[in-house]
Order: structure tokens, then sequence, then C-alpha cells
């Protein structure tokens, strides 16, 4: 049974002054080793947590939370089909499209290309795209002008702005009196758009639907884009809303679209945190030894408390407690910094940036081009849990090496 003298003696040898500093100094390395652990797994994995947030947010602003495919015509009357998909419960939009790839030319420029085909008041409903737009708009895609919207990265590798024009190539032909020829047609550019992401921005291209159509000889939309209420149960609501509609379709969610690059960020993050939990365990050897040390030194203390009827595990208790108490100053002081640092990392960076006149993620290179912070409780009181144990095994051996001291030996010196 736990007895309040353990604590005691055990807290007094937390904060006594001990004759060997060279024993303060390891179980002061010991706390600044745990903080310094705790502190950087709560960083990078908020930083890393908001990395995943900001490429989820702008890979679905482009590509909605769900892809409806027809396995016949029953696209053709789209939509009396969208009017009824919006009407289920969780569904905030729908919207038809056609893909299709093809090639852009202007003068000695060419570029690969898809091209999606697009009606601008029901598209605004289901992506970010009206909203990141550089220039123009996106209504201005009007049916039977056959304007179009380019990214950002595409239009700078064409060399085209606002009102130039561009030939879109198909890759269909036509049989002329001068050969084989493929389908091509002059589109003027009328928007630019930026994501933040090189796979839309450098290969992505918008057009109205009708025209989109006309060119590539279809008789209806592709497709249908579905966005839902909540991220995490499209995939439920997404089939739901489907089930009624006659005829048989073919549901995608996000998560089988970007099945391979959602893993891959799962696992990175559980591999990092495996990493950076070494840091701790580092810092919990730190207090192995530091309690031996303490052990060697307390020797005839404990000889002395053996012989006024202290038991074995009662020793094991109060150096169990002195040092579970080290690695849970060093978890509480990693919890604050940490947190402090998660919440205040973008501003650090920037004001080193400022300083040193570099730029850590230059956005010409990378997606994301700052350093986003989503922190997570439940990453903290995991981290947090970690540590306290790592801790609190790692005094289960000096402990025990206490509590097997025999009084006459320890005394026979003193």
């Amino acid at each position: 049974m736990f007895r309040p003298f353990e604590a005691f003696i055990g807290l007094r040898y937390v904060r006594a002054r001990r004759r060997n500093h060279f024993i303060s100094f390891i179980s002061l390395s010991s706390v600044l080793g745990v903080t310094l652990g705790v502190m950087a797994l709560i960083t990078v994995l908020s930083v890393m947590n908001g990395f995943e947030k900001e490429m989820t947010d702008r890979t679905l602003g482009m590509v909605s939370h769900a892809i409806v495919q027809a396995r016949g015509d029953e696209l053709r009357e789209w939509s009396a089909i969208v009017t009824q998909v919006e009407g289920h419960p969780g569904v905030l939009g729908a919207a038809p499209y056609y893909r299709a790839e093809g090639m852009l030319t202007n003068n000695t420029q060419v570029s690969g290309t898809v091209i999606r085909g697009v009606i601008p008041e029901y598209e605004q409903r289901v992506s970010d795209v009206g909203g990141k737009m550089a220039a123009g708009t996106l209504d201005d895609l009007r049916s039977g002008e056959f304007n179009i919207v380019l990214g950002s990265e595409l239009a700078r590798t064409l060399g085209v702005y606002i009102g130039d024009r561009i030939t879109l190539v198909a890759p269909q032909f036509n049989a002329t009196p001068a050969g084989v020829l493929p389908r091509q047609k002059r589109f003027t550019v009328s928007g630019i758009f930026e994501i933040g992401m090189n796979e839309y921005d450098s290969a992505l291209a918008l057009a109205h639907m009708d025209d989109i159509l006309k060119l590539y000889r279809a008789d209806h939309p592709e497709g249908l884009v579905i966005l839902t209420d909540d991220v995490i149960n499209a995939p439920r609501i997404s089939r739901e809303a489907m089930q009624d509609v006659p005829g048989e379709y073919a549901v995608i969610d996000w998560t089988e679209q970007h099945r391979n690059f959602f893993r891959a960020l799962k696992t990175e993050k559980t591999v990092m945190f495996i990493i950076l939990s070494l840091i701790v365990a580092v810092a919990a050897f730190n207090i192995v030894s530091t309690l031996v040390m303490v052990v060697v030194d307390k020797q005839a203390d404990i000889a002395v408390l053996r012989t006024m009827g202290a038991s074995p595990g009662a020793i094991m208790k109060i150096f169990m407690i002195q040092g579970t108490l080290i690695g849970l100053i060093g978890m509480l002081l990693g919890d604050i910094s940490g947190v402090w640092l998660s919440l205040n990392i973008a501003d650090l960076v920037g004001y080193f940036e400022a300083i040193f006149n570099i730029d850590v993620l230059p956005c010409d290179i990378y997606y994301v081009c700052d350093f986003p912070s989503d922190l997570h409780r439940a990453d903290v009181i995991a981290i947090s849990g970690v540590a306290f144990l790592l801790c609190f095994c790692a005094t289960l051996y000096p402990a025990w090496r206490a509590a097997e001291t025999l009084p006459a030996e320890a005394l026979r010196y003193e």
C-alpha cells in the first residue's frame, strides 16, 4: 500500500542539493532531453498535420468529394439527376463535367493539357476554382464563345494572357480532301487560375461544356462531381445520394482517387512519430543513469531506511517517484513549449526568413510555400502518454537495484 513517506523522500531527493554535481547535471540533461523530445514531436506532427490539411483542401477544392460516372447514356438528362442528387441530405452541390485530353499551341509553344468542360454556375457549387482566379472570372465561360481558362503555370508555358488566342488540338481526326487532319479550334483566353498545386496549375484548362462537347463530338457530360457537407462521410453520402437515381453509375470518392497520396502522408506521419520518439527514449536512458548514480550515492540512506523497517517495495517506490517526477517535469515543459511553438511557427519562420534574407520553402518549387500548423489535442495526449510511459519504465531497473541493497553491506564502511 502506498504510504506518504515514500513520496516525501522521493520528492526530497529531487529538490535536494547533491554533493555530486555530476548527478545534478545528468538530472538536468534528462529533463531537457524529455522537454526537447516532446516539443519536437508536437511541433513536427502539427506541421505535418498542417501540410496534410492544406494539400487535402487544395486537392478536394478541384476534384470535389466524389465523382459519378455513367455506364451508358444515363447522363443525357443530367439536369434532372443533379436536381435529385442536390435534394439528398448532406449534399451541398452537384455539377456535370466532361474530361478530355488535348494539346494547346500558341505559335511555337506547345503543351499537353487536360481539358474539362464545365458549366460555370454549376461548377462554382462544387469547386474552389472560381475563388482562385488570378485574372478574369469563371463566368466568362459562355456557350458558343469558345473561351478558355488556364492554370497559371500552363499560361506561363504558353506565353499567353487574357485576350490572347490559342489553339486546342483534339486527339480526333477529320477526313478532308487534303488528308486526315486533327480536329482543332481557336479559343480565347478569358481567365487564369492559380490553385497552388503544380498538378493543376500546369496541366489543367477549363472551357464551357457546350464548346467542348461540340469539339469532341460528344452528346452529353461524362459524369457528375458531388460536394458534401462532411468530407469524412463523403463516400457514404455520395453513394446514398445515387441509390434512388435510375440507371447504373460508378461512384468514385476522394479516398479512392488519391488513395496512394493520403496513405503516403499517413505513413510518413507514423514513421516520423516513431523516429522522434527516440529522442524521448534517449532522455529516458539519462534518467536510468541519473537514478543508478543516485542509488550508489544514497546507499547509506537506503540501508538506514531498511533497518528502520522500510520494505524493498517502499524503497522501489521512492526512486520510481523520483525518476517519474523528472520525466513528468520534462514532459510538461515539452507540452507547453511544443504547443506554443506549433501555434507560432509560421510567424517564427517568417521572422527567420526576414533576418537571413532566405526563402525556406520557395513557392516555385514546393506546392505549399509556408509552414501551416494544425495542432491536434489527440496528438498532444498521445505524445505525452508515450513520454510518460518511457520515463516510468526507465525508473524500474534502478529502483529494483535500490530495493536489492543489503543494509549490512551498505553500512560496513560507514
